[in-house]
């Protein structure tokens, strides 16, 4: 398998109208690894600065984060990450919700799931405990630019054990679809809502996981379990 230098495990909406639009509304298809232009013409969103409301999370697509980005620790390879992947699918079982619906999320736009998220924050714990082995540490530069962010003593406490702050307890599942807004937030949220909304699923389940790498700064889908537990 094709090394890369981080690995991620995401949830990747199923080939569709949404992973589609999402792939044209970021401007990078992580499930095909290759750019896609930006919506054009469409009377909602013409006036909108697309490339630039959604720089940030282009690289990674439109994913929901389940472990985050990592490089992998010494002794390890992809190949093993692969198959512990595997195994660990085999016992996950699916997670069903009632849907998905846009929200403001700290600054920025995302498609947040409606209902008890109990069983999806527990998968997502079980993924990010089991393959922990495959985690380098992160650098000091990672752990300083993590800290700036003004983490709360648990955030920094599970920084220190799992690499990230926002694991665990302090995990929120999202789809991210902007960097930071400012006062444009209210705008684009009025303009994005109705074109994305027919496209979210109900229910909105999450039955595959996928193991994505980074290479040249973007993430691409590198292989899609299927959740079988």
């Amino acid at each position: 398998m094709t090394e890369y230098d981080r690995y991620a495990i995401y949830y990747l909406p199923d080939p569709g109208p949404l992973a589609d639009f999402g792939a044209s509304w970021l401007g990078w298809d992580v499930q095909l690894g290759r750019p896609v232009d930006h919506p054009v013409g469409h009377p909602d969103l013409g006036a909108l600065p697309i490339a630039h409301l959604t720089a940030t999370p282009r690289k990674y697509g439109l994913h929901g984060t389940i472990k985050p980005p990592f490089r992998l620790a010494e002794g390890t390879d992809a190949a093993g990450l692969a198959q512990a992947m595997e195994r660990l699918c085999t016992g996950l079982a699916r997670v069903e919700l009632p849907g998905l619906a846009l929200n403001r999320l700290g600054g920025f736009l995302a498609l947040r799931p409606t209902g008890d998220q109990t069983r999806l924050a527990a998968m997502a714990a079980q993924v990010v405990m089991e393959l922990d082995a495959f985690r380098a540490p992160p650098t000091e530069a990672e752990i300083a630019r993590r800290q700036a962010n003004g983490l709360s003593p648990r955030q920094a406490e599970l920084l220190e054990r799992w690499g990230y702050p926002y694991v665990m307890d302090q995990f929120h599942f999202h789809i991210t679809l902007t960097g930071r807004l400012g006062d444009e937030a209210a705008g684009v949220e009025e303009a994005l809502r109705p074109v994305i909304t027919p496209l979210l699923p109900t229910p909105f389940r999450v039955d595959t996981l996928c193991l994505c790498g980074e290479r040249e700064g973007r993430f691409h889908l590198i292989h899609r379990y299927t959740l079988s537990g």
